[in-house]
């Protein structure tokens, strides 16, 4: 790998996420990659989805590390990656018809979740039928999914306090305040969830 940021969990997830996307992003043309951590997905996706420009963002200090997945893969639909920060911003502006954020929500404090949901509110309001995609684990009914998966949040937890795998009623709840409707909820491998959402 060179001396790029590596996660092997993005190797694990990428297809099957993959999957998810070419049913609902085959007629988009230009997404938000918020979180991008390494850099991973985006070269991932954007080879596999030619037809649309994969923006990648990031807060600052990752920034370098994705230039080095996007500069090795040297694809033609992957521009510089922004610095974006959900609750400080600035967010984009530029005609954006996607969103796609992977294992962010429960790395988030809740503020921050909340202010997730309002800038995708705001980034696709004036989209029709924009989209809006997120892989992580979830909890239903205030409860654990799995084992592993009330391991993985007193893991979180015990980290970063604000941190934790979310309730998916509570993230719907955000998603439905800002006109998002609930187009799919996929089982993904080690009990993680892709949610798809589209303005109604």
């Amino acid at each position: 790998m060179n001396d790029r940021p590596y996660a092997p969990s993005c190797d694990r997830n990428r297809d099957p996420i993959l999957q998810v996307l070419q049913r609902h992003f085959a007629d988009r043309r230009h997404v938000l990659e918020i979180g991008s951590g390494t850099g991973q997905h985006a070269v991932h996706f954007a080879a596999a989805l030619p037809q649309l420009t994969w923006q990648c963002s990031e807060r600052a200090e990752h920034l370098p590390g994705i230039a080095q997945w996007l500069d090795a893969a040297a694809l033609p639909n992957t521009p510089p990656a922004l610095a974006l920060d959900v609750q400080q911003g600035p967010w984009p502006t530029a005609g954006y018809d996607a969103v796609f954020t992977a294992n962010t929500l429960h790395i988030m404090g809740w503020p921050a979740v909340q202010a997730f949901f309002a800038g995708v509110g705001t980034l696709l309001a004036d989209r029709d039928e924009g989209t809006l995609a997120v892989y992580g684990p979830f909890n239903y009914g205030g409860t654990f999914s799995s084992d592993s998966n009330r391991e993985f949040d007193a893991w979180l937890k015990a980290r970063d306090g604000a941190s934790g795998i979310r309730d998916f009623e509570a993230v719907a709840a955000l998603a439905q305040a800002q006109g998002l409707v609930l187009q799919e909820d996929a089982a993904m491998p080690a009990n993680n969830r892709c949610l798809v959402w589209r303005r109604g």
